[in-house]
C-alpha cells in the first residue's frame, strides 16, 4: 500500500510520500514514489503515485523518456505551458499505461489501476496540485480542499482537517505531516519509513529541500512519542461520560 500527501500552503507546497511497497510477514519491500522533474528558474513538478507498481513505474518511465530532446517523444512534461496542462498530460501517460497493460476490459484494468498526486508551478502561473484519477480526469487544490491524499488515505486525514492552516510555516507543515504519517504507520502495517520530504517555496521553480526521514530519525521519534503522550493526556482531561 501507499501513503502520499500533496498540501499548497501560502508560502508554496510541501510534498510527502511513504516507500512501502510489500508487508509480508517477512518480506518487506520498499521503493520511491516521489518524482521530480525541473528546469531551474523556469520550472518545478513533483508526482507522487500509489496503486499498481508496474503500472506507475512504467508512467514515470514514458514521462521520463519524453523530456529527452527528441522530436518523436514528445509530448514533454518539461513543454507543458501550464500546470494544467501537465495535469492533462500525466492522465493521459496513466490512461495510456493502464490500456495497454489490461487489454482484456474493465476488470483487467482494475487490476493495473493507479492514482496520482503532481503539483509544482511553472512562470506564469501559480503554485498548484491535481489529483489524478486512474481514468486520467483530475481534479485541482482549492481554498475548501488545500490538500490530496492518495493510497492509505484514511488514518492520517483527521490531524490534516483539523490543523491545517494555510499559513503554516514549512516547519510546522512537515510537523503536521508527521503525526498524519505517523498514525497511518501505527493503523496500517503496509505504510511505512522511509518517508520522502520536498518542500518547494513559490516562485523558485527549483526544490526548496529534499529529504529523506529514516525510522530512526530523532525529530521523527521526538514527534511520534510526544503525540502518543500529548492524546493521553488530553484524553484524561475530557470529562468521563456518565449516563
Amino acid at each position: 500500500m501507499t501513503y502520499c500527501v500533496g498540501l499548497r500552503l501560502d508560502r508554496g507546497l510541501v510534498f510527502m510520500s511513504d516507500t512501502r511497497t510489500n508487508a509480508g510477514v517477512d518480506n518487506f519491500a520498499s521503493a520511491r514514489k516521489m518524482f521530480n522533474f525541473s528546469v531551474p528558474g523556469e520550472r518545478n513538478i513533483t508526482i507522487m503515485t500509489a496503486g499498481n507498481l508496474a503500472t506507475t513505474q512504467a508512467m514515470i518511465s514514458l514521462l521520463r523518456e519524453r523530456t529527452e530532446a527528441v522530436d518523436d517523444r514528445d509530448p514533454s512534461i518539461l513543454s507543458q505551458p501550464t500546470m494544467f496542462q501537465v495535469a492533462r498530460l500525466v492522465g493521459s501517460t496513466l490512461r495510456e499505461v493502464i490500456s495497454y497493460s489490461s487489454p482484456n476490459g474493465q476488470e483487467s484494468a482494475d487490476a493495473f489501476s493507479a492514482s496520482v498526486i503532481v503539483g509544482g508551478q511553472i512562470k506564469g502561473g501559480k503554485p498548484t496540485v491535481f489529483l489524478v484519477y486512474p481514468e486520467g480526469n483530475f481534479i485541482e487544490v482549492s481554498e475548501d480542499t488545500p490538500f490530496f491524499q492518495i493510497g492509505e488515505t484514511k488514518y492520517g486525514k483527521p490531524i490534516l482537517v483539523r490543523a491545517y492552516e494555510p499559513e503554516l510555516a514549512f516547519g510546522d507543515a512537515l510537523k503536521l505531516l508527521l503525526v498524519s504519517f505517523d498514525s497511518t504507520v501505527k493503523s496500517n502495517l503496509s505504510v511505512g519509513p522511509p518517508f520522502d520530504v520536498l518542500v518547494y517555496t513559490g516562485d523558485s521553480f527549483a526544490p526548496t529541500e529534499i529529504i529523506r526521514i529514516e525510522s530512526g530519525d530523532p525529530i521523527y521519534q521526538a514527534i511520534s512519542s510526544g503525540w502518543g503522550e500529548a492524546l493521553k493526556s488530553a484524553l484524561d482531561q475530557l470529562p468521563s461520560y456518565t449516563p
